[in-house]
Formats: C-alpha cells, sequence, structure tokens
C-alpha cells in the first residue's frame, strides 16, 4: 500500500514539475529554428543595382514584402476560392536616373505574391503610381540574399517578350511570382531574405 502511494505521489509531482517547465517555456527567440518555421516569408531592404545596359544610370530599389497565404481569394472558382499560397502584402519602390538627361523616374507598387527558397525570393507587385504610365501593370522581382552581396532581377530589364503567330515579339504579361534570375548585382545597400516554406493548407 505505502509502495502504491509513494508511486502515486511520484508521478503526480513529475507531471507538475512537466506543467511548471512547459508554462514557463521562453517563445523561440528571433533566428532560432523555431521561430524559423513559424515567421512568414519576407524580403526587404533597399538597394542601388549595377545594370549592364544602362552603367551610367542609378536605379534603386527598396522592397518591403511578405507572406500571407490564401489572403487573395478567388470566389466561384475550385480550388482557388480561399487564395493561394503564394498570397503576400507590402510594397516595391523604385526610381531611375537617366545619366544623360539627369532625369528620374519613380514608381511604387503593391506586392501580391511572394515565394521563396534559401537565400532567393521571388516576387511580383502592381504599379500603383508611376512616373512612366504603366499603372496597373505587374512586375516582377528576384532577390538573392548573399549576406552582403545581394543581387536583384527585375522583369523588364532583360527582355520580357512573348511572340505572335507571325513570329513577331511584343510586350509579355507577367504572371504571378514569376521574375528572371537576380542578374544585376546590388552596389549600394542590400536585401534580406527569410525563408518559410509554403503552406499546404
Amino acid at each position: 500500500m505505502h509502495t502504491r502511494i509513494r508511486t502515486a505521489i511520484a508521478a503526480a509531482t513529475a507531471a507538475l514539475a512537466l506543467a511548471t517547465l512547459t508554462a514557463a517555456a521562453p517563445a523561440p527567440a528571433p533566428g532560432s529554428d523555431s521561430d524559423h518555421h513559424t515567421r512568414p516569408a519576407s524580403v526587404s531592404g533597399t538597394g542601388r543595382i549595377s545594370y549592364a545596359f544602362s552603367p551610367s544610370d542609378e536605379i534603386w530599389f527598396t522592397v518591403d514584402a511578405q507572406a500571407a497565404p490564401f489572403t487573395h481569394p478567388f470566389p466561384g472558382v475550385d480550388k482557388l476560392e480561399h487564395g493561394l499560397p503564394t498570397d503576400a502584402r507590402g510594397t516595391v519602390r523604385w526610381s531611375h536616373r537617366d545619366a544623360s538627361t539627369g532625369t528620374v523616374y519613380r514608381a511604387e507598387a503593391a506586392v501580391d505574391c511572394l515565394v521563396t527558397g534559401g537565400p532567393v525570393a521571388t516576387l511580383t507587385a502592381v504599379v500603383t503610381t508611376s512616373d512612366i504610365g504603366n499603372v496597373g501593370e505587374r512586375i516582377g522581382l528576384s532577390i538573392y540574399d548573399g549576406h552582403g552581396r545581394s543581387r536583384l532581377g527585375f522583369s523588364w530589364g532583360i527582355g520580357n517578350l512573348d511572340v505572335d503567330a507571325a513570329g513577331r515579339p511584343r510586350p509579355a504579361v507577367t504572371g504571378t511570382c514569376m521574375a528572371p534570375a537576380p542578374f544585376a548585382p546590388v552596389v549600394n545597400g542590400g536585401f534580406t531574405v527569410h525563408h518559410t516554406e509554403l503552406p499546404t493548407q
């Protein structure tokens, strides 16, 4: 009888200790493995790129994008009524100073899609304001987080073209999360990519 009582007390004490430790466990520290898997994917930063086709021009990008899975629903569309795992929010801003004239062109776009893979992010955004009149156009960016040696690619920078039935080139539509490889090195500033696997539901 005494043995049973001692066993019961020991079990209760162990359960109480476990509950206390669980309740007192701290939240995952930023950058920890647990934090890495629970934080939404993101990319942020500001950088000036070196653009090989206009090496004297000054081109800057500022990106602040976060994953927001299943937040852009398509009501009535089978399998898309809750949105996509790549849904995102945020802002992209860029400026381009033409070295030959000194004219600066600026634009801003609202992020609608983001996907990451390790140190690389691909995102798209729809232009909301622009000095060149392309409001409503979707643009695509890719960003490589090189820890001080970032790179960036942009959809209108290298032949985003389609071909019609006669074989003539024409401007192509950029689909969600579509962008070229990050072909341009960032020479000032930089970008940070936080990778998280795409949610399945």
